[in-house]
């Protein structure tokens, strides 16, 4: 049977997922301790679950603790009684076993997690039990354990109640079967509804079992609080691992879990927790003075991200497991900080500014670190010259023997060794002021003398091909330096610094890597070129560095290169195919670690590097799974209303078709009226490695344009938000630099009432209601005002009238006089035509009846008959042309249109009035003198008064009656 076991457990450690990743001889895994301050909870803590959100849940004295990497919450029963077991369902419910009760956690309507009891459904005469010491889960099925009966609650709500005869003092679930320890049967086993027997489990009779684990071909793997660990094979149980069992008995243990790598964990009462191989060998033992606050340990639980955590009678631990780092430091009896470390073969020598320590690698894991006499102060460097391991002190230089120093130099302040290449037996030491040689003689290391020709500080040097000793200095630049042939100078000394091609003369280093020198700065990290004996920027490190100084590198033996820089801590790792890929997300752990002084990293071995930390030293072991790629949630814990009107809206847990989830359901969306709103909201990420390097973004869809700056702030509060739907987003980056999915959160700040829908119902109609009444009373005051207008303006109109008609009537009498004298000028002109053409008549007629009395007066005097003749024809023809009427036909058209077609009124109104007449009543009607008309008529005036008179009788005029005047007036 053991032979059987031995090979199983060679399997399981063959075959281990993850294999061991921390060197636990050395050093100490990452601890974190969590006080009953920080949860504040009850000391107590029995058991440890987590969701698969990654929140982690504690059974604790005060109720059930939650986790969620940021922030503790503690969430307790009616009854106030001491939680002892807690389990999760696939669905998200928290199954709770306590004092007097025992029922599941599961979020309100707004996310809290709130009690039910399930024990109140038991029958009256289970129900007053005194402790529900577990709770298990067996597919549907849910198996609440007590110290008296044991309860399955069915999904169809059927209860089956076992009643053992005697009392349990333990369960235990494993490969979908309950165990019962029962102090006076033994180790039993639930069949159907009744407990039996294992085979040979009486074997256990009086012994309190603490933890039960199945192993494969059916057998189990069974611990006793103080009887050791026993391996059942189906018929006895046989101890495990002879040579521990009695630590094992000694420690008291409490609880077990077997690990994702193989090992197992077992915390005890006395002696904290114990890493366990397969086999059984202790691997690390953390207690009160190595590495834990509390030595009792009540429960174990291994998270996602395998990490372990403990549960404490005091408190609560978490330890990083897994991760490739362990801590060397006080607690394993190395205090100070560390500058420099060397393994010589299976001894590691540690030297910090307290002195040098050492320990032998592979004897007992709870050694601490050993000091070393006679090396108190500052250690700054280990180097192995040949066989020679020589120590750089602040008091000198010191040859290691074993466990033995020995000074050979009291030098002060020896920095570092260097063996010359060209003459081996040759050892150079770099001092505070300048440089130090020895000789090996005999198997031992003896001192020469100081050489001369320089005396900067040499920290950092290396030799090249050529025997040139290359120096550099932190702030001056780099020293090139060669030997006399009796080696007690030096004989030339060539700085190089900015005019030789290197940007600056600070933070310069010289480090050997693929056997040759290259020359770290403050961007780049640089070759020296023999030919053009300047500096030039390296091609191969050239794609890896850019303006982020190197200020140290080390080669291992497979030619990975770790470096550190002022930014980050990396490798260089290099592949099958000889490609180099940079790794530094896994170092993003040791931020904030490391020596800030001196930095260095030290290879140990192949896949091991040492890193010189504040406090003591960090190592770091190649080859572990990639912790880094653990996926992780992002989760919102809280949303409050702040303000004046301070409420929450939500607790951290949705529930969706009856199953809590991270994402938020349509049910769950709020709307928050406007007077509230101001929204904080609280969020948190379930990476626990390195949480206090976990940063946060966020982003207010609707409120703000992108995503914010990275911050370690776990809350955000938006006040006064306008009306409107908005999302709140935030993911986390954690410490490797991955970024989590994003949460959301969908709200509604209603609108004020005063721009609510109604609201504007209301004003559109109290508007149209405004409206109508103003247009009301403005036609109103408009017919008003226009009836008002009317009257005045009728009034004005009627003044207006009254004054139009004076004026018109003035401006009719003025247009009458005007036109009266415009008809006056017209007439006078014409008058005057009229008149100029009856002067020129008169004067015509008077001049030919001149000519005419002359041609008479002539003819008679004459005595010549033919002269006579020939004048009585010319004065025929003087009276002809006298008696025409042409001219006249001419002045009656003008003469009638100036007087108003007088002639022709005349004529029609005596019709009997000859032409002779009618011209005599024109020649009056110009006002002419009786002469004037005698010349015009060809008569006498004498014949003129005569024709006067005849006219006057044809008009029938009296006598009284002015003839002129009445042809005047016609």
């Amino acid at each position: 049977m053991t032979k059987n076991f031995l090979l199983i457990c060679l399997i399981l450690c063959c075959f281990s997922p993850n294999g061991q990743t921390q060197n636990y001889d050395l050093g100490l895994p990452f601890i974190k301790y969590y006080s009953t301050r920080e949860y504040n909870g009850g000391i107590q803590n029995w058991a440890l679950a987590q969701n698969k959100y990654g929140l982690i849940y504690v059974a604790n004295n005060f109720g059930v603790l939650e986790f969620d990497g940021s922030s503790w919450n503690i969430f307790t029963q009616s009854s106030g009684s001491k939680v002892r077991h807690i389990s999760i369902g696939p669905d998200g419910k928290v199954y709770v076993a306590s004092q007097g009760d025992f029922g599941y956690l599961f979020p309100d309507g707004l996310g809290k997690l709130t009690y039910t009891s399930l024990a109140d459904s038991l029958p009256s005469d289970f129900r007053n039990f005194d402790e529900a010491w577990r709770v298990f889960q067996d597919h549907d099925r849910l198996v609440f354990c007590t110290f008296q009966q044991i309860f399955i609650y069915h999904p169809d709500g059927k209860i089956d109640i076992i009643d053992p005869e005697l009392a349990p003092e333990n369960f235990f679930y494993t490969n979908h079967q309950l165990y019962i320890n029962q102090l006076e049967a033994g180790l039993s086993y639930l069949d159907g509804t009744s407990l039996k027997i294992l085979p040979g489990g009486e074997r256990l009779r009086g012994m309190t079992v603490t933890g039960l684990l199945n192993l494969p071909n059916n057998e189990l793997w069974v611990a006793t609080l103080h009887n050791g660990i026993f391996i059942y094979d189906g018929s006895d149980f046989v101890p495990w691992n002879i040579k521990n069992n009695n630590t094992f008995k000694s420690s008291a243990i409490n609880c077990a879990l077997r690990l994702r790598n193989g090992n197992y964990a077992l915390g005890s009462q006395n002696n904290g927790l114990y890493i366990v191989s397969p086999k059984g060998e202790i691997l690390l033992n953390l207690n009160k003075t190595k590495g834990l606050n509390n030595r009792t340990v009540l429960s174990l639980f291994e998270d996602a991200q395998n990490n372990l955590w403990l549960g404490h009678n005091n408190g609560i631990t978490y330890i990083e497991l897994d991760m490739p780092f362990t801590y060397i430091n006080e607690q394993v009896g190395l205090p100070g900080t560390g500058y420099d470390g060397y393994l010589d073969n299976s001894t590691l020598y540690l030297g910090t500014n307290n002195g040098l320590y050492v320990k032998k690698l592979n004897e007992d894991s709870g050694k601490n670190y050993q000091f070393l006499d006679n090396t108190e102060g500052q250690v700054y460097s280990i180097n192995k010259v040949k066989d020679h391991l020589l120590v750089g002190h602040h008091n000198g230089a010191f040859l290691l023997r074993d466990k033995s120093v020995s000074r050979i130099s009291d030098v002060l302040g020896a920095w570092t060794f260097l063996r010359l290449k060209d003459r081996p037996e040759y050892i150079i030491e770099g001092t505070y002021k300048g440089l130090v040689l020895y000789r090996e003689v005999g198997g031992s290391i003896v001192f020469q003398h100081k050489i001369k020709g320089f005396d900067e500080s040499s920290r950092v040097m290396e030799q090249d091909e050529g025997g040139d000793i290359w120096m550099t200095h932190g702030y001056k630049g780099v020293y090139r330096l060669k030997l006399n042939h009796s080696m007690d100078s030096i004989s030339s000394v060539k700085y190089y610094g900015t005019e030789s091609g290197l940007p600056s003369n600070v933070l310069i280093n010289v480090f050997r890597i693929h056997n040759r020198l290259v020359f770290t700065t403050e961007n780049q990290i640089y070759r020296y070129d023999k030919v053009s004996d300047r500096f030039v920027v390296d091609d191969f490190f050239k794609e890896f560095f850019n303006n982020d100084p190197v200020i140290a590198l080390a080669e291992d033996p497979y030619q990975n290169i770790y470096y550190m820089t002022i930014q980050e801590i990396g490798i260089l790792e290099k592949d099958a195919s000889g490609e180099y890929h940079k790794k530094t997300s896994i170092f993003n752990k040791l931020e904030d670690m490391l020596n800030d002084d001196l930095q260095n990293v030290s290879i140990l071995s192949a896949n091991q590097a040492l890193y010189a930390a504040k406090e003591g030293f960090v190592l770091y072991t190649a080859g572990s799974a990639n912790i880094t790629d653990h996926p992780f949630h992002t989760l919102l814990r809280k949303v409050n209303l702040t303000g004046n009107s301070s409420a929450p809206l939500f607790h951290g847990h949705y529930i969706n078709n009856g199953e809590v989830t991270n994402k938020q359901p349509e049910t769950y969306i709020q709307k928050i009226p406007y007077e509230q709103n101001s929204i904080q909201f609280s969020y948190s990420a379930t990476f626990v490695d390195g949480l206090e390097k976990t940063v946060y973004q966020y982003w207010l869809e609707n409120g703000e344009k992108s995503w914010s700056d990275w911050t370690s702030r776990t809350d955000k509060e938006y006040t006064n938000l306008h009306e409107g739907i908005y999302t709140f987003h935030v993911r986390a980056k954690n410490i490797y630099g991955k970024v989590s999915e994003a949460t959301s959160y969908k709200f509604i700040v209603l609108p004020p009432w005063y721009r609510t829908r109604f609201a504007y119902i209301i004003y559109t109609g109290i508007i149209l209601t405004s409206l109508f009444i103003a247009f009301y009373l403005f036609d109103k005051k408009h017919k008003l005002e226009k009836h008002q207008l009317t009257i005045k303006q009728e009034k004005e109109l009627h003044k207006k009238e009254t004054e139009i008609e004076s004026i018109t009537k003035k401006s009719e009498e003025e247009i009458q006089r005007l036109k009266n004298e415009k008809l006056k000028a017209e007439i006078d002109s014409k008058n005057k035509e009229l008149a100029t053409s009856t002067m020129h008549l008169i004067n015509k007629n008077g001049f030919i009846a001149s000519i005419k009395s002359n041609l008479s007066s002539i003819s008679k005097r004459s005595k010549n008959q033919e002269v006579k003749h020939e004048l009585k024809k010319i004065i025929g023809n003087i009276d002809r042309n006298i008696s025409q009427d042409d001219d006249w036909e001419h002045f009656a058209f003008h003469f009638d249109q100036v007087h108003g077609d007088f002639t022709n009124r005349l004529k029609e109104t005596f019709p009997d009035l000859s032409p002779q007449e009618m011209k005599l009543s024109a020649y009056l009607r110009m006002n002419l003198s009786t002469k004037e008309i005698a010349h015009l008529l060809n008569i006498s005036v004498r014949g003129v008064e005569i024709a006067r008179y005849r006219l006057r009788k044809k008009l029938g005029l009296d006598r009284s009656v002015n003839l002129q005047e009445f042809i005047l007036k016609f």
